[in-house]
Parts: C-alpha cells; structure tokens; sequence
C-alpha cells in the first residue's frame, strides 16, 4: 500500500526546472517498485487502450463509460476519454468530452493539448473524425486543427517537434490519399507531402498499422503488411526521418516472415525505442510457435544495424502466450499481456526448463534478455493494452481490475523508489 504522493510531487517539480523529457521516452535509473500508488483512479467498465502525459495531466483513452477515484469515490460517467492529476489521482472535472467511438491511441500535444485516435465519428458533437487535438484544460477541440481522416480508423501515433505520424487503416487524409500511415502537420492537421511511404501486400485483409514509434531519426513501424514503398518489409521497417524527404531505411528483419497460427496471419503488436534509440523491443501474438520462431515473444533488434537479414539482439519467450504492450526505459524492458511465464522457450502452453511465472506483467533485462526478478503480477485478462513511463514511475492500462495484488481497475502506476 504505497503513497509516495511527496516523492511524486518532488518528481514532477524536478523535471519541470530541467526541462522535462517527453513522456515515454523517459529514462529510468532504476525498476520501478512492484506496489502500486494507492491514488490512482478506476475505471469501471471496458478497456483502456491508451495513455498520455501533458504536464501532470494523464489522459486515458478506451472503450468504457465510468470512472471513480479512488479508494471507492462517486461514479463519474465518461466516453472513451478522462483525464486525471498523476500527483493526486483527482479525476478532472474540466475534461469531459464525449467521444463518439473507441479511444485506440494518444499522443502528448504542445501547449497543454492532446492528440486523440481511434475508431470514433465524432468528439463532442464535432466534425472531427477518427483524429482530433483537445485542449486538457477544458476538452476542447482546439481550433485549426482539421485533418480529415477517411476510409478507416486511426490506431497509432507518434509526435515529433511540430510533426504528428499517424498509424491506422484508413485511405485517405484531407485531398492525399495515404494508405494506413501520414505524416501531418501537428497544428493543422495538413498532410505533409514530403512523406509519402506506402505499406503494401498485407499477409491477409487489408493494411493496418498497429504501432508507431520515433527516436531521433528514425520512425518505426509495424503492422499488416509486407512491404513498404515497393520495399520487402514483413510486419515491420525502419523509415529514415532526418532529411526532408522520408525513405524507407537500409534496414530489414525476416525475423517476422514465418507463419505463426493460422488465425494471428499479423502478429507483431506493441514496440518501444530506447531512451537513446540505439534499439527498440517488439511483442507479438500469435501462438506457440516453437523455439525458432518469434511468436508470442519479446525481442530486442539494434536501429542502427543495416542490411536485408538484420537479426534479433535477444529473444524471449512466453511459450504461448500474447504480449500486447511494451515500454523500454533503460533498467528495464517491461511487457505485459496474458502471459503466464517469461523465459520459456521450450514451453508449449506449459512451464518449460527455466521458465519463471510471470502472470500478466513482468520486467526482462535490456541487454541479457532474461526476466528480472520483478513480479508485481495482475489479473491476465486479455492483456496490457498501454504502458507510459515518466519521471515518477509507469503507467499501466489495461481490461483488468488487480495489479501488484490490488485493486486496481484497469489503470495503475506503479512508482520509481
């Protein structure tokens, strides 16, 4: 039962004399502890599918309705959408706007705002479809900002400076047609016409982008899809970012060609550069698959590696279980699904040799590979649907109500030592 209000509070005041580091890519010194905050608030139905951090302000996106603070507070009803103080978990009356559909994805905006994803016709009664900005102060859409999205939804999204990379299924944005991935301007919303990298030949249905990732000069992405501008790239490719004009980078993996079960045709799901951004670690679905291969795992690859057969730093794997979400913060690579075990590549729905249990979440050393001894645990559910380091600890989101052996539904922190 942890309540390191002060030491979150004293967090928070540090990095904003310093100038504070992006939410997400934050470094850590050390592991986080296994005892959540005791204030953070529950969210009453449905899933959280995302986070994001502006200021001390977080804001939860899902597929829900109700939302309490904690210990047991008065129901407040939301839509998809809420946002709450991370020093004192006090759910903010100010944000309250209806979202009209699933929240699949958000990013911190400039000046006090937030970039809104997701499979939703409207936010507030607005024009605004599938990508909206919202001021945190009042919920807001914050007027310029008209990127007209068509065709699909949006899943994914990554900021940079004054770019906005979106991820999704969607065919078209304003008068450009982009198949499932653009780049825009992040106070308008205009396409950006220097990035026009087209994924292509998806291994089954139509192109989705699930994940979006940026460090640097480099943009990650991941998805259904098998190449990218004409380029082969299976599930996943590196885009160079630094010049004007975005390429698709000199970096391959087939690490993600092989089949993995019949009904997971795309497995890769969750991905996270590290706070330099010499690397990046991906999860996947997609049942057991053996040792060989790179389903249902955690696996580290190198950016700055080049060539047609880049090949994984480390492997790790649950032996059958999906991991959904992962956040690298330098200690720690952490992952989270509804996996039962880490280090279990012999394990075939089972506790092979050397196998640790790891239900629900675990924390695996960047550069071993291996499990570390953190163990908080939590409810497994379908999984962990969103990490989100910061200064003063992780952010968890998920479909669940207990981790690290509390109650805690569906969002938690767990905070730094």
């Amino acid at each position: 039962m942890f309540v390191p209000t002060a030491a979150i509070t004293l967090a928070f005041s540090l990095a904003q004399a310093a100038g504070a580091v992006p939410a997400g890519v934050t470094p850590h010194a050390g592991v986080v502890s296994a005892d959540p905050v005791d204030h953070t608030p529950h969210v009453l139905d449905g899933v959280v599918n995302a986070i994001a951090l502006v200021g001390r302000t977080v804001v939860v996106g899902g597929s829900f309705g109700e939302v309490s603070e904690a210990p047991s507070g008065p129901v407040t009803p939301r839509d998809n959408l809420f946002a709450f103080d991370v020093v004192t978990g006090r759910v903010l009356p100010g944000f309250a706007p209806e979202v009209h559909g699933p929240v699949t994805a958000l990013a911190a905006g400039p000046d006090g705002t937030v970039f809104v994803g997701g499979d939703f016709v409207s936010v507030s009664g607005g024009g605004s479809r599938a990508l909206a900005r919202l001021r945190v102060s009042d919920g807001a859409p914050v007027p310029g900002f008209a990127p007209r999205v068509v065709g699909g939804a949006v899943h994914a999204l990554a900021v940079q400076g004054s770019k906005l990379y979106a991820g999704g299924d969607f065919v078209r944005v304003g008068n450009a047609a982009r198949t499932g991935l653009a780049r825009l301007d992040a106070a308008t919303g205009a396409v950006d016409p220097d990035f026009a990298i087209t994924p292509g030949r998806p291994p089954a249905g139509r192109i989705r982008i699930h994940t979006l990732a940026v460090s640097g000069g480099r943009l990650a992405v991941n998805g259904a899809f098998g190449t990218l501008n004409g380029l082969d790239r299976p599930q996943i490719g590196l885009i160079d970012i630094k010049s004007r004009i975005a390429k698709v980078a000199d970096w391959r993996t087939a690490a993600y060609a092989p089949k993995c079960k019949p009904e997971f045709p795309v497995y890769v799901r969750g991905m996270d550069f590290s706070p330099e951004g010499d690397y990046f670690v991906v999860v996947t679905t997609g049942g057991y698959g053996g040792a060989a291969k790179l389903c249902d795992t955690a696996a580290r690859f190198e950016t700055f590696s080049r060539g047609d057969s880049v090949k994984p730093t480390w492997v790790n794997h649950t032996g059958g279980d999906s991991l959904y979400s992962v956040a690298v913060t330098g200690a720690a690579v952490y992952v989270g699904g509804h996996q039962r075990w880490l280090n279990n590549p012999r394990g075939n729905d089972s506790a092979g040799p050397g196998a640790v249990s790891r239900p629900g979440i675990g924390a695996i050393h960047p550069r071993r590979g291996k499990a570390l001894s953190w163990n908080p645990t939590r409810d497994r559910g379908v999984g962990v649907k969103a990490f989100l380091p910061h200064r003063g600890g992780l952010l968890v989101g998920s479909d669940t109500t207990r981790l690290g052996r509390e109650y805690h539904a569906r969002i938690g922190m767990f905070p730094l030592p």
